[in-house]
């Protein structure tokens, strides 16, 4: 399972804190994700969604860096808008969990894998 526990369900939040989007670190959407929240301040989550932000979470995990050059100081909106833009940064991590980051992270979200597509390439590759 994913979860985002800064967005954790369980009780009222503060209107001070409160905000339209309940998704995840802007560095883990998806472009579609990203877009949407840019046009509408709304976006509505998908598996495809999710299987983009855990290929972003392999890629940070592998490499360090986030799947997308911005400035650390940049704001959502344009760490948002850099998402959109795309391309991501090369995968240069070797082998199959390199393969699958790569198409985790595709554009388009019909050219992701599926979840359970991500689980069966990497028992294969164990």
């Amino acid at each position: 399972m994913l979860i985002d526990l800064a967005l954790a369900h369980g009780g009222d939040i503060p209107a001070a804190y409160d905000f339209n989007f309940r998704g995840c670190l802007v560095h883990y959407e998806s472009p579609e994700i990203s877009r949407s929240v840019l046009e509408t301040g709304t976006a509505t989550p998908t598996p495809a969604a999710d299987v983009y932000a855990l290929g972003a979470s392999y890629f940070i995990s592998a490499t360090g860096l986030r799947h997308v050059a911005y400035p650390d100081d940049a704001s959502r909106e344009e760490q948002r808008q850099a998402i959109v833009d795309g391309p991501h940064r090369p995968v240069n991590v070797s082998g199959v969990l390199g393969r699958l980051i790569d198409a985790m992270l595709s554009p388009e979200p019909s050219h992701r894998p599926t979840s359970a597509e991500v689980c069966a390439e990497l028992r294969a590759a164990c």
